[in-house]
């Protein structure tokens, strides 16, 4: 699974905590640290609805979980 996030976001940071506990294997994409993240970022928020309702309110919409079956989920809880 790879975890869109930054290390300047307390949810991010919070996710990646609670990952760790569970011993759930991730890949961090950090966005504010790697443009290259940060532009497959951009490209999933542009383009998946599930991006829709972030957009309306003007918001980033990290952490963002991409499971390894290719599903996009911002609920940490689809990923425990």
């Amino acid at each position: 699974m790879k975890l869109y996030g930054s290390h300047l976001c307390p949810d991010t940071l919070y996710a990646i905590n609670v990952l760790k506990s569970k011993g759930i294997e991730f890949s961090f994409c950090n966005i504010s640290a790697d443009l290259s993240h940060l532009k497959a970022f951009v490209k999933i928020r542009e383009t998946c609805p599930l991006y829709d309702a972030v957009r309306a309110r003007d918001g980033i919409g990290i952490p963002c979980f991409v499971k390894d079956s290719g599903d996009i989920t911002l609920d940490m809880d689809d990923v425990l």
